[in-house]
């Protein structure tokens, strides 16, 4: 398959499977893509998605041969959008584990996740620009918000490409490790995750994701949804209980 689907404990991950092509999306890759999404989803015992890719690439964006055959509109899909990602609503987390490049749609791909761990030879950028093109998935509005106006202006108003520990600076990017160790870091942030309740986690995420579109009054309601949507939870009670009596919690997702 173009996406490949495996789960270790509370975590999925999610393996791009086309490295004869760079892992360029096609329609393929797109729909089954967002079968993964759709698994992780609607699986409650999987708290955090890993989502990476073989070969030397992670995504190289849109497959320009499908573009250029009139296919263009199959490398999206209703649900997801573009790869059937960039316009995905989730409740769960998502982690991009990167190595090589992730370049055009590919950065547009990792723009989609939740945080992101690269290697250090890594490079982002959305050159749509050089080729009188532009990055239509998301990527023109979502790196202004992560590295900063100026600087997302000149990422793609020059479509230079964005060295790993430049975005790490910035803010894009939670870890930078040799490209050997990636997968393994990225495993690690997942634990870290998972070692909490995974309601509280899903409940909290909505509210981070709208900090920068929405106003402090509507953002304090959100807030407060939030904390009543896990009240009586047995999730909710278990929390107090383990620090009463001493002992790491144990999660039910319930």
């Amino acid at each position: 398959m173009a996406v490949e689907y495996e789960k270790k404990g509370h975590v999925a991950i999610i393996t791009m499977n086309r490295p004869e092509a760079r892992n360029a999306i096609n329609g393929e890759m797109a729909q089954t893509m967002e079968a993964a999404l759709d698994q992780m989803e609607s699986d409650p015992e999987v708290w955090v998605g890993i989502l990476t890719a073989v070969g030397k690439a992670f995504c190289a964006g849109a497959d320009l041969k499908e573009i250029s055959a009139g296919n263009g509109a199959a490398l999206s899909t209703k649900k997801g959008g573009f790869a059937g990602i960039a316009k995905r609503e989730r409740t769960k987390p998502l982690i991009a584990a990167i190595t090589g490049s992730a370049l055009a749609g590919g950065t547009e791909v990792a723009l989609s996740c939740d945080m992101i761990v690269c290697a250090d030879n890594t490079n982002f950028g959305l050159p749509e620009v050089k080729r009188s093109l532009v990055a239509a998935a998301g990527g023109l509005f979502r790196l202004p918000r992560v590295i900063g106006k100026a600087m997302a202006m000149e990422v793609i108003l020059t479509g230079d490409p964005m060295p790993a520990q430049r975005a790490y600076e910035l803010g894009m990017v939670n870890k930078v490790a040799p490209e050997a160790e990636v997968m393994a870091e990225a495993e690690k942030l997942a634990a870290r995750i998972t070692a909490n309740a995974p309601l509280a986690v899903a409940a909290s995420r909505t509210v981070v994701i709208d900090a920068t579109s929405k106003t402090d009054d509507e953002l304090w309601k959100d807030s407060g949804k939030a904390f009543a949507s896990i009240v009586g939870t047995e999730d909710f009670k278990e929390g107090p209980k383990a620090f009463i009596e001493k002992r790491a919690p144990v999660w039910k997702g319930k």
